[in-house]
């Protein structure tokens, strides 16, 4: 994954670009599910661990906020754990600029596998609340007794998405960008793309990008791992951009 934002063809800053991120770890500086146990009830972040090996993790998330909700987890804890859940200030910084630029269209759209309240609450606490043309994710919300009620964004009971490249069952990104982009004019309504991510679940996605298109990888996480493990397999057509911290995609997005 040798790359940098030099081998991009001239054509580095058209017109219209949409920016795709992932939320964990990539525009947030932490996981979201695991946080809010890491600081609530560890002893729950212990037992979400395990279960991992034998449930579907947004089922996983689901059945132990449950759990907190028994031990007296309230609402405001969730809120107020979020609120203080690290998001870099050159990131925020970084994608506000960009999309306030005047020489190029910018639009941003979020594609999680986290869950709506999370996201949403994180966001409104940096006053970034409408800053998404859409946020795709696994729904959630707070029931009246106080439960944070999280399903998945593909219902179990009904079709279920068959992606074969490893996008969990919860969902798969490939599938949504493919939807999202028939939503919106089609993928030659933007000039480029740009994903930002870390995951393994993201690689999906970074094979619909284009020749022109561009993928920021967090070093050192699964999705960088699997474009060098699949490099031969299922190559990728887009250029992909190494990033370690936040001040490096706010660099890069006001560079290009």
């Amino acid at each position: 994954m040798a790359s940098s934002s030099s081998s991009l063809p001239p054509s580095s800053s058209p017109s219209s670009t949409l920016v795709v991120f992932d939320f964990d770890w990539s525009f947030a500086d932490q996981d979201t599910d695991r946080y809010v146990f890491e600081v609530l009830a560890p002893e729950l972040r212990t037992q979400l661990r395990e279960a991992k090996k034998t449930t579907q993790w947004t089922d996983n998330v689901a059945q132990h906020l449950v759990r907190l909700h028994e031990q007296g987890g309230t609402r405001e804890q969730i809120v107020e754990v979020l609120q203080g859940l690290p998001v870099h200030p050159a990131m925020i910084r970084g994608v506000q600029k960009a999309k306030a630029r005047t020489e190029t269209t910018t639009r941003f759209l979020c594609l999680s596998n986290s869950n709506s309240v999370y996201i949403n609450t994180i966001l409104k606490h940096h006053h970034m609340e409408n800053f998404f043309e859409e946020i795709i994710t696994n729904p959630a919300e707070f029931l009246d007794n106080g439960l944070l009620q999280l399903n998945r964004r593909v219902d179990p009971s009904g079709e279920q998405h068959g992606c074969k490249v490893g996008c969990s069952a919860n969902m798969c990104k490939g599938a949504e960008l493919d939807a999202f982009m028939a939503r919106h004019g089609g993928w030659e309504s933007w000039d480029r793309v740009v994903y930002v991510g870390d995951g393994g679940n993201d690689f999906c996605p970074l094979l619909r990008l284009r020749s022109q298109d561009v993928a920021l990888v967090r070093m050192y996480r699964e999705l960088s791992r699997r474009i060098v493990k699949d490099a031969e397999a299922s190559p990728l057509k887009c250029t992909p951009v190494p990033w370690g911290g936040a001040w490096e995609v706010e660099k890069w997005l006001l560079e290009n």
